[in-house]
């Protein structure tokens, strides 16, 4: 079947030019940069920005120095590791937990930069193209759109277009991606991957299901921030869930999410990248035909390789400890670091302005996160 990607793909070069000029005309964008670069005048900031020829020439001249700013004065440095485990000449289908909206995709690219490797395209939902200059924004920044909130009907359609222009990103454009393991943040950091996920890669190929897969060079990549600027929204998020079963976020929401996670401080982050899994999928086939179990079982593989390789911080084992009323790595940090760590999750807390605050709930819910990547590598190991 013959798709047509215009409304879902990012960009291609010939288009940049055009896109950039649209967005140095819009209000809110530049108000956005001038935030951004407030030591540019705003004239400067265009001229940049019509100087750039290609979506590369943009993220490294605009997008790269921010992230820059960012690592500088928003964490404590940021790491990849891994790369023995994958080939700088193929493209991988990279899939990730999902921590933070906007710098999960955007610190990757900066250290596949860094590691003189070419960007990854970016799968965003369109529930977070608020604005219509976003769309422009973030299209021009090798991103694609996912669909959300679809009918059934739509969702089968939406789904196969996807996996056609995943395919054909990867095998056709030799162009590496990446992608969370599942809709929307996993807000208690308690990383499953979604297996409707894996049956649309699936959908991409006339072969078997671990053949599908195998074609896209599925990479599980694991993202740990010792510290999760949005900690205390994820926290009242549950408590307004719990209190009422039809709460929904709307598209301020979102932002606010958007502006905390990419502002706030983040402490150490990590990115492992774990290699391949042709291996394992063939060795799933041969141990199994039956496809649903083939895809749980590919779906708990992503799992443990992710939950395998968090880095854990001392934070993550004082949260285990409290969480779990235990004294099990009471040897492996100090009681500094334990009254520093529960001096910011009251600070975090302070900031959640909501009816009937249920305190010692919030409190549960913050260790929850903290400990969740802790006690899932345990298991994976």
């Amino acid at each position: 079947m013959e798709f047509n990607f215009e409304d879902i793909r990012c960009y291609n070069n010939g288009e940049v030019h055009e896109v950039l000029e649209r967005l140095s005309n819009e209000k809110q964008f530049m108000k956005v940069l001038s935030t951004i670069y407030p030591l540019l005048p705003k004239e400067l900031i265009k001229q940049k920005l019509m100087s750039f020829q290609s979506n590369l020439d943009f993220q490294k001249g605009l997008v790269y120095p921010f992230l820059q700013y960012l690592e500088a004065n928003m964490t404590q440095g940021i790491k990849l590791n891994g790369l023995n485990n994958i080939d700088k000449s193929k493209a991988y289908l990279y899939i990730s937990n999902h921590r933070d909206i906007v710098l999960d995709s955007a610190l990757l690219c900066k250290v596949l930069l860094e590691n003189d490797m070419d960007t990854v395209e970016i799968a965003i939902g369109d529930n977070l193209l608020i604005f219509p200059w976003i769309e422009d924004l973030v299209r021009v920044n090798k991103s694609f759109i996912v669909k959300r909130g679809l009918s059934a009907r739509q969702v089968l359609e939406s789904s196969q277009k996807l996996a056609a222009y995943i395919k054909h990103t990867i095998v056709d454009k030799k162009q590496s991606i990446w992608i969370a393991q599942r809709e929307g943040r996993a807000k208690d950091s308690n990383d499953r991957t979604q297996e409707s996920l894996l049956k649309m890669f699936n959908m991409n190929g006339s072969g078997s299901f671990t053949e599908n897969l195998s074609n896209l060079n599925i990479c599980p990549t694991t993202i740990s921030y010792e510290y999760d600027p949005c900690d205390f929204l994820k926290a009242k998020e549950f408590q307004l869930r719990r209190d009422n079963p039809d709460f929904k976020k709307n598209p301020q929401d979102d932002l606010v999410n958007m502006e905390t996670g990419v502002m706030g401080f983040k402490g150490k982050v990590v990115y492992e990248l774990s290699g391949d899994l042709k291996e394992d999928l063939e060795r799933i086939s041969n141990e199994t035909s039956n496809r649903n179990e083939q895809i749980t079982r590919t779906a708990e593989l992503i799992d443990k390789r992710i939950h395998a390789n968090y880095t854990i911080f001392a934070n993550n084992k004082i949260a285990y400890d409290l969480l779990k009323n235990e004294d099990r790595f009471v040897h492996e940090y100090t009681t500094i670091e334990k009254l520093d760590f529960e001096r910011y999750l009251i600070k975090q807390m302070a900031k959640i302005e909501i009816e009937n605050k249920d305190e010692k709930y919030i409190w549960a819910k913050l260790l929850e996160m903290y400990a969740n990547p802790l006690i899932n590598k345990l298991a994976a190991q």
